[in-house]
């Protein structure tokens, strides 16, 4: 799914919503699963038994292919981000389904290019190489979590740069122990994060390699559907501030227009049944806040599609901590 204000496509239309199909995976095989969805490109629609669905777009087994997720869906937001909207992507499904893979938020370096972050990274810093006779540019990037409704930053200089769930239990015993950020409203009426680390990057390398600290960071655990599932909400944000410069009668350079944007990239823990993860114990307490917050989401998002309640209604942003980071990502 994408969010943006911008005038792409359809200037009516500021929430896109895209569904990828992804093939069997090898443990699907062995058991004899078969495919038990049907595309029809032209209606941009799928169909599961008796049930018909319509998507703004369709990738994967009939559809558009998977390798023109960013171009179809996010390299828009990307030029909107140049002139200054605000745009937000997120991944969302079930626990398996892909959406870290897609999202490219399990980067490990070079070997890890093929997701929606690094081609955005990849983007951005092409653009702004394009640019820089023309404008300034001040990027910054910040990486959150939100793990059993606390947020956390996964770019802490104060953690270790190591995994938390592949560290002894000795080693952990002597790590810092991390400490929620606050959610703060300020005297406008927006939402910040008191104390997270907005780091600023020149090249894309630099960015990567926050990327990567946070990726290593990242809640992850075993279940029966999934040997490494997320077990937190992630959102990567690229805040950009860029300075158009024109040169005065003096020769002197001026800058006469400031521009600033966010884009949010958000890999959402996937939405599970204990029944067919196993889970007992800390995971299915784990697996309770996940589909807690997805439901609030899922909530919000009906909310904002009624025109009813968007001009003046109830939204209900505040009964989860995803919801309420994201308001101000996902209004329309």
């Amino acid at each position: 799914m994408e969010m943006d204000n911008s005038d792409n496509k359809d200037s009516s239309q500021c929430v896109r919503v895209a569904v990828n199909i992804r093939p069997l995976v090898t443990s699907e095989l062995l058991v004899g699963c078969t495919d038990c969805i049907s595309v029809f490109p032209a209606e941009s629609q799928v169909q599961i038994g008796s049930h018909s669905f319509t998507f703004d777009y369709i990738f994967g087994s009939g559809g558009y292919p998977c390798s023109r997720i960013f171009d179809e869906c996010v390299a828009p937001l990307v030029d909107s981000l140049f002139h200054g909207y605000n745009g937000t992507v997120l991944a969302y499904g079930q626990t398996g389904s892909g959406k870290t893979y897609t999202m490219g938020t399990n980067y490990h370096g070079e070997e890890h290019q093929n997701g929606v972050i690094p081609k955005v990274m990849d983007t951005i810093f092409s653009k702004v190489e394009s640019m820089k006779e023309s404008k300034e540019f001040l990027i910054r990037v910040s990486f959150i979590e939100i793990f059993k409704e606390d947020v956390f930053d996964l770019l802490d200089q104060n953690i270790p740069f190591v995994s938390r769930n592949d560290v002894p239990p000795v080693v952990k015993s002597t790590c810092p122990a991390r400490v929620p950020i606050q959610i703060r409203e300020t005297v406008s009426g927006g939402i910040t994060l008191a104390g997270v680390r907005e780091a600023e990057v020149n090249t894309k390398d630099e960015m990567a390699s926050y990327l990567l600290q946070g990726s290593v960071s990242r809640a992850t655990g075993s279940t029966n559907m999934n040997s490494q599932s997320s077990r937190s909400h992630a959102i990567f944000t690229i805040s950009m501030e860029q300075k158009r410069i024109t040169s005065s009668s003096a020769g002197d350079d001026v800058a006469d227009e400031i521009l600033t944007a966010k884009l949010h990239l958000v890999d959402l823990a996937g939405s599970e049944r204990a029944k067919r993860t196993g889970a007992d114990g800390t995971r299915l307490r784990e697996g309770i806040h996940i589909n807690k917050g997805l439901l609030a989401l899922g909530n919000v998002i009906s909310a904002l599609g009624d025109d009813k309640k968007r001009k003046g209604g109830h939204v209900p942003y505040r009964d989860s901590k995803l919801t309420r980071l994201l308001q101000l990502r996902v209004e329309l």
